[in-house]
């Protein structure tokens, strides 16, 4: 399977194969054609049409990423990815340059308030972004920042999407749409995370994620794989 391919994802299943075998999947439509679950679902599959409690890919999310244990956030461009289990270790090698947060804000490399909303989203994991803000004391009367920083820690992984909370109503039933759930990889995905992470170095790295995605990609332009990586 490739991203060149023509094919659907019309089920919860269809898209855990496709993550499994494809290795990168992003959720939304982006610089390139064709590479994004947005572009290949089926029809009445996108979203929840609020018939019979039927599911579609939004719903998916938060099943997906805990039956496989993936890494999900938002690794392209500032838009969400899912990323198979398999992978991820090297992406993040990548993205993180070889670094944990402590030794990157060391080298000031970040700043002390990336490091501080970490640190409290660490002690703190499994948590919502909605409780994550609260005992931050981040919103409209508080901290500035939060959406900013939240996404950077992502895009260099250091923090990935764990679950999608919902609200309840007084019937117990859920509404509205999911409230992301962040952990940290090291906490969400454990030694099969942590033993592979570091065991390359981060051109190593770089060099087998460029690979992969040029297999899943056979018809994008080689450059433009490289702009969305960075």
């Amino acid at each position: 399977m490739t991203f060149s391919d023509s094919f659907t994802i019309g089920s919860m299943q269809e898209l855990i194969d496709a993550i499994d075998e494809l290795g990168f999947v992003p959720f939304f439509a982006n610089e390139i054609e064709g590479f994004s679950i947005e572009e290949h679902i089926a029809p009445g599959c996108w979203y929840n049409d609020g018939d019979n409690g039927f599911w579609a890919a939004w719903e998916w999310k938060g099943p997906v990423i805990k039956k496989m244990k993936c890494a999900y956030g938002k690794f392209l461009r500032n838009k969400a990815m899912y990323i198979s289990r398999k992978w991820f270790p090297d992406f993040a090698n990548y993205r993180r340059d070889g670094y944990d947060l402590d030794a990157r804000y060391d080298d000031g490399l970040a700043s002390i308030y990336d490091k501080e909303l970490f640190d409290l989203l660490d002690k703190n994991a499994p948590i919502t972004s909605k409780q994550l803000k609260q005992i931050g004391g981040y919103g409209k009367n508080g901290r500035k920042g939060f959406d900013t920083m939240i996404t950077r820690l992502q895009k260099q992984c250091y923090v990935v999407i764990s679950d999608f909370r919902y609200e309840k109503d007084r019937f117990g039933n859920e509404y509205g749409w999911g409230i992301a759930e962040y952990s940290t990889p090291e906490k969400f995905l454990g030694k099969k995370f942590t033993d592979p992470l570091y065991r390359r170095t981060p051109e190593e790295s770089y060099a087998r994620v460029l690979k992969q995605f040029g297999k899943i990609l056979p018809d994008a332009d080689p450059e433009q794989i490289e702009k969305i990586l960075k």
